[in-house]
């Protein structure tokens, strides 16, 4: 095997078998209580959680440990107006029917339309970009592997972490999202993957029951 620079491994910690199960049960518990929620508060929430959030989604694997995201955390008026104005134009061709018929049988459910208010009551929106050359160094200009997935997995993180703090979110992809590009100053070369409203449930937020239907172990998993 190919030698590499290596460090000790210090900070893995093993559990015996009865608190693995005990933590494991907690973790799932709390993370089944994470909804999708399109009502917001426009309570403030501190911009050290939505830091502390990005960091931890930083710290997911990826393809050669490039790291390939940058989040735009967008917290202004300004900004948070122009973003619901360019995301609702996009929406309204989507319901139009540049979606199918297909996409939008399936989106009934759970009651959407092209009308965005989230967008600007919700404090926070993190807009996530994939960065299609980077590197370990933000000077480095290599080609990034595994995109999705690494930025996929880093998402994941990041709903999971801003759970934890006890915020809601939505996710939410108006296609195409190129202005984001220019409203976040990214360069062209980054892909805009996502954007995560972030914030505090209004007092009467709601979420459809058709949401709240999960499959079975036996649906999603098997073992062999």
């Amino acid at each position: 095997m190919k030698q590499h620079e290596s460090v000790p491994l210090m900070d893995y910690r093993e559990y015996p078998p009865a608190e693995m199960q005990a933590r494991i049960d907690s973790f799932h518990n709390d993370l089944i209580r994470r909804h999708t929620v399109r009502n917001f508060s426009n309570r403030p929430v501190d911009r050290a959680i939505i830091e502390r959030a990005i960091m931890t989604a930083g710290s997911a694997p990826s393809g050669a440990n490039h790291q390939p995201w940058h989040f735009c955390a967008i917290g202004s008026a300004e900004a948070k107006s122009i973003l619901r104005s360019n995301a609702e134009k996009e929406e309204r061709a989507f319901y139009a029917g540049k979606a199918g018929e297909e996409w939008l049988d399936a989106l009934k459910p759970l009651g959407t339309d092209e009308n965005k208010p989230y967008l600007d009551i919700a404090p926070w929106i993190i807009a996530v970009f994939g960065q299609r050359r980077g590197g370990v160094s933000t000077a480095e200009q290599r080609k990034n592997y595994y995109l999705p997935e690494s930025c996929g997995i880093a998402m994941g993180f990041l709903i999971a972490s801003l759970h934890q703090a006890g915020l809601a979110m939505l996710t939410h992809t108006p296609k195409p999202m190129d202005f984001l590009n220019t409203l976040c100053d990214r360069p062209a070369t980054e892909k805009p993957y996502l954007l995560l409203v972030v914030g505090y449930p209004a007092d009467d937020a709601t979420i459809p029951l058709h949401a709240t239907r999960k499959k079975s172990l036996e649906e999603i998993a098997s073992f062999i």
